[in-house]
């Protein structure tokens, strides 16, 4: 049998560039090369493709990037893959399934997905329309709120009217959230992951100071009540038929105010838990309520679905899903299979066989 092309596309446009390049490394180093034929794609963050010939721990280091061949990828279902650029003449490379480790804009959000679409490439993980309305917390909280799912009280508001707002109507718009919610808060950019531009506040200098940053990042804000509680995960992977993971808990440093970007993968005294110690009932609550809200948001292939289990109540609160979740050697979403039986080549191996089944639906 002939080895499979995979293409592994990494890097990207999008402030989740460095994550990338570490789940990539990840993901290359456990791909089984007796059965494929890896090719590591690296988008730069202007927005160039290069293909990388070196070591997978050598990919962090970037010290490789003016050495790697130009390649773009064909929008040309003829060309199936990509085009080695080779001075003024080009080479076809033709792609049997690509795997997008692209985390946030750009990569998570049905944008790749949809190139990968019209060049017919088979890729891995969710398609255009569960990865766009997954990547915007606020269709995300519409979907989710329409099955019945319980969620954290929420407003959005949108860059383009605070930013125009007079300093009377920003009051306004403070109030009006103020009127909805209770402090403290978290406010966050509607499209962006790892918890980048996330910010917990506590009083309304600090919800202005928050919303300018969360204004970085995207043109849709959701402001959030603080659900005090277990953070809590579980892992989908499949397509028609699901298979759903054991259920993990995320354990903040104590430094921390809350699971941010520091803290998931710079803190070394945040910590994971897995399978979560938490009561049998509320883990088969999670682990139904994330094959629910996964077939509601049209998932396929995978993604990690986080939950809060609130304190005193032990209500369990839907909180976002991942369509593309991290592969860094700390992160949740394989931790989650390898504790339910399924090694990190077993798992990349079904979601490749999901990525060129996915036509066949």
């Amino acid at each position: 049998m002939s080895k499979k092309v995979v293409a592994v596309l990494f890097g990207g446009q999008s402030s989740e560039h460095e994550i990338s390049k570490i789940s990539a490394a990840t993901i290359i180093s456990a791909l089984d090369t007796e059965k494929y034929y890896v090719m590591p794609i690296y988008i730069t963050e202007d927005g160039r493709w290069l293909i990388y010939d070196g070591p997978a721990q050598n990919i962090t280091t970037g010290k490789w990037e003016k050495y790697s061949a130009r390649v773009i990828l064909s929008p040309d279902t003829e060309h199936h893959g990509l085009l080695r650029i080779i001075g003024n003449k080009f080479k076809t490379i033709p792609v049997d399934v690509a795997i997008p480790v692209l985390h946030g804009k750009f990569g998570e959000d049905g944008t790749i997905q949809g190139l990968l679409e019209l060049a017919g490439i088979p890729y891995v993980g969710c398609g255009v329309l569960s990865s766009s309305v997954s990547m915007d917390k606020s269709y995300t909280k519409i979907i989710a709120e329409s099955i019945g799912v319980s969620q954290a009280k929420y407003t959005v508001i949108y860059r383009h009217i605070f930013e125009e707002a007079s300093d009377e109507g920003k009051n306004k718009i403070l109030e009006e959230t103020e009127n909805k919610l209770s402090y403290p808060y978290f406010v966050k950019p509607a499209n962006a992951g790892s918890s980048v531009g996330i910010t917990k506040v506590n009083n309304r200098e600090e919800l202005k100071d928050a919303i300018a940053l969360a204004c970085e990042h995207d043109k849709t804000i959701i402001i959030e009540e603080t659900i005090i509680g277990k953070e809590v995960e579980c892992g989908v992977l499949g397509g028609d038929e699901l298979l759903v993971s054991c259920v993990g808990e995320v354990f903040s440093a104590d430094e921390s105010d809350f699971y941010d970007f520091d803290a998931k993968y710079n803190n070394k005294n945040s910590k994971t838990v897995i399978p979560a110690e938490i009561d049998d009932n509320i883990s088969d609550e999670i682990r139904s309520l994330a094959a629910k809200i996964f077939t509601a948001l049209d998932g396929y292939g995978l993604a990690r679905v986080d939950f809060f289990i609130e304190d005193g109540t032990n209500r369990v609160i839907f909180n976002e899903m991942n369509t593309f979740p991290g592969f860094t050697p700390i992160s949740m979403y394989h931790m989650l299979f390898e504790a339910s039986g399924i090694d990190m080549e077993s798992l990349l191996d079904k979601l490749i066989e999901l990525g060129l089944d996915r036509y066949d639906r």
